[in-house]
């Protein structure tokens, strides 16, 4: 099932699309200026294997054809991607995998009208991660409204339930 639609933000349109062959050079150097994120996540920076591994990292138990991945462009260029799968853990649910903006479309409300868009889409649960210690993505999720749990090793948990 092909997702396609548009976000707006003041003076623009964002569009989110599933990505295609020909963004994977985009999403390449998306992945390199993201290296912040990748070296708190990970402590390495990110490899070409990553935008690979994108289209078949699944948590245990989920349906490939629950998995969905939306790029989010600005102006003709990627500026993040979301990866999630849905009914997961349970039917309703979304579990968030990685949620990531470029650098340079950080901080200026993108990340959140994308949030809101998705969140807007009917889940009842929503669970991500995020790096411990990542002060910017958890203050992202909690200005969302996203619970954060206790760090558990290089990882917080959050979740969001509508109507909480």
């Amino acid at each position: 099932m092909s997702e396609t639609w548009t976000v707006d933000l003041p003076g623009e349109r964002v569009l989110l699309r599933e990505p295609g062959p020909a963004d994977e050079a985009a999403l390449l150097k998306m992945f390199e200026e993201c290296e912040d994120w990748f070296t708190a996540r990970t402590g390495l920076p990110s490899a070409p294997g990553d935008v690979q591994s994108l289209y078949y990292a699944l948590p245990e138990g989920a349906d490939p054809g629950d998995k969905v991945l939306l790029l989010v462009e600005r102006g003709g260029e990627v500026a993040g991607l979301v990866d999630a799968v849905r009914d997961w853990p349970e039917p309703g649910a979304v579990a968030v995998g990685l949620f990531l903006l470029a650098p340079w479309a950080r901080g200026r409300g993108l990340g959140r009208a994308v949030a809101e868009s998705l969140l807007a889409r009917g889940a009842a649960r929503v669970t991500a991660t995020v790096p411990a210690g990542w002060r910017a993505g958890e203050r992202f999720l909690g200005g969302l409204g996203f619970a954060l749990g206790a760090p558990e090793g290089v990882l917080r948990r959050a979740e969001w339930r509508r109507g909480a």
